[in-house]
């Protein structure tokens, strides 16, 4: 329905705004976002699987720790690194008065990169999205078979060759799908752009629907950039072809193991350290700083209602999107068809769409049936009962369910694809239905499946600004629009206390999530 509605806006009169937009700033939009496309894409890349390449194939000091303490960054939403690197290397900033104050320098002597800018954007957000890569690049090494690189070895292949001639062919597939995470979220991205006044179609959509007042328009933008998506997700397929991915043996063993000393040591546990600490450490600890000198002067009593509303959320939106993720995955296992393949596809494809894109497509048809209820009640009745579904927060769970369905219908279905046929059918010899055999036999099997699913939907729900921005009741406000309402102001000090709790509340379940990960080997413990 959301891409439907949006699609529906193409062709309707915006009244010359479409036309004003189209030769005023539509070219930025479409070069900013270009950009922040291609290099957060190749940033994250080229650290995500040079990290879990070493963490997965390599021994070096700290190499355990650095498992999970990558996944760290994911906790850390982007508009919330964005606040805390503005406060630290701006011009007032601590960084910038150190170094004035240390070499005797005045404005205009000097010369410091401006991180409110294109390419600061793209850094951060580079800093902040590698650990998709990384997630599944790591996932993809761990279960990659022994024997292709026994024979990769005999051939005379170093641990380099190895890695660009046999590891990074066969987790292609895992690659392109990290990646394809990232230039989803990067298209996402509203926070931080906004903050630092880069023009994108994100940015370019809330600009048209708030400050200009034009539905049409935002749509006719949503549009451009849901093409943009669906652009991108066909050209990957045809890129692949019909090539597939598969080990020559069912046998997993201890995977080898290539021990580094010296220079090549201490150049590994940089490598690994430094995405860590610019991702997560230094702006948790400019957050932890900021909160302790000054916070949120509403800590403690409105303060509470703002991560209740985020936390209910979240949870809300976790159950039902793994709820329905089973429920797909089930239906395809009992009636693998091509129109349950297809239908299932396309329920689950709201995470190639921007939460702003949702936003307006869900937003345009309850707003409609809200106002056709009313009209309809007062022509009967003479009274209207006021916004039922677009100022509710019906309307944001629908939203959150919408985005984020895929990420928990991809968990699920991988799991149950592990279960083999064999016990469905002794289960129903045994007197079970359907619904007994998901309960009794899979369920039990995928729970951690599951718990994973609901963590990553959970976070996601958390860092979701765009979609709740435009969505949220009146006086309905997260931890999330606290933040960014506070930091619009110039008032980081203040957004300090929101952006660390959603820090905090992120760090337990991607930790959970690292452990599940260290496990899933076959033939491991």
């Amino acid at each position: 329905m959301p891409v439907l509605a949006v699609l529906a806006h193409i062709l309707m009169p915006s009244g010359g705004v479409w036309q004003h937009l189209a030769s005023t700033v539509l070219p930025r939009y479409l070069t900013n976002t270009l950009f922040l496309v291609v290099t957060v894409g190749l940033g994250t890349l080229v650290i995500g699987t040079g990290t879990a390449w070493l963490v997965v194939m390599c021994r070096f000091p700290g190499r355990r720790l650095f498992e999970w303490a990558l996944l760290l960054p994911l906790a850390v939403p982007t508009y919330v690194i964005a606040y805390a690197y503005t406060d630290f290397l701006q011009f007032s900033g601590p960084l910038q008065g150190w170094l004035r104050d240390l070499f005797g320098w005045r404005f205009g002597d000097y010369w410091f990169p401006e991180v409110r800018s294109l390419g600061g954007a793209a850094t951060l957000i580079t800093l902040v999205l590698y650990p998709y890569v990384y997630m599944l690049a790591r996932a993809s090494f761990m279960e990659q078979s022994v024997c292709m690189l026994d024979v990769g070895r005999t051939l005379g292949r170093g641990p380099w060759e190895l890695f660009r001639s046999v590891a990074i062919p066969l987790s292609r597939p895992a690659l392109v799908g990290g990646v394809s995470l990232v230039l989803m979220e990067t298209l996402n991205e509203f926070g931080a752009v906004q903050y630092f006044g880069v023009d994108t179609f994100t940015t370019g959509i809330y600009r048209t629907w708030f400050g200009l007042g034009e539905q049409v328009a935002a749509a006719q933008l949503a549009a451009c950039l849901l093409a943009f998506v669906i652009a991108l997700v066909l050209l990957e397929r045809w890129s692949r072809g019909k090539r597939r991915y598969f080990h020559t043996s069912s046998r997993y063993q201890q995977l080898p193991e290539f021990q580094l000393g010296g220079w090549a040591s201490a150049g590994a546990f940089l490598a690994c350290l430094l995405p860590i600490l610019g991702g997560f450490l230094i702006p948790s600890g400019i957050l932890a700083e900021l909160a302790i000198a000054q916070g949120d002067s509403l800590f403690g009593t409105a303060f509470i209602g703002y991560a209740r509303n985020s936390l209910v959320l979240a949870a809300i939106a976790a159950l039902i999107a793994v709820t329905l993720a089973v429920v797909l995955s089930y239906g395809v296992r009992l009636n693998d068809t091509r129109l349950t393949r297809t239908a299932t596809r396309i329920s689950a494809m709201g995470y190639a769409i921007p939460g702003s894109v949702v936003a307006v497509g869900i937003l345009i048809p309850f707003a409609w049936l809200d106002n056709t209820i009313n009209t309809w009640l007062l022509e009967q009745r003479g009274e209207v009962i006021g916004l039922i579904f677009s100022g509710s927060a019906f309307i944001l769970i629908y939203a959150y369910v919408v985005r984020f369905l895929a990420v928990s219908f991809n968990a699920v279905e991988a799991s149950l694809g592990k279960v083999t046929p064999s016990m469905d059918a002794a289960s129903r010899t045994l007197g079970q239905t359907a619904t007994g055999t998901l309960k009794r036999v899979h369920t039990p099997i995928m729970r951690g499946s599951l718990l994973a699913a609901c963590i990553l939907v959970f976070v996601d729900v958390m860092k979701e600004l765009p979609a709740t921005i435009i969505l949220r009741p009146f006086n309905f406000d997260t931890l999330a629009v606290r933040a960014h309402s506070l930091a619009a102001d110039e008032r980081l000090a203040e957004a300090s206390t929101a952006s660390l709790a959603i820090v905090v509340v992120g760090i337990v379940p991607v930790i959970l999530l690292s452990l599940a990960m260290r496990r899933s080997r076959p033939g491991g413990a």
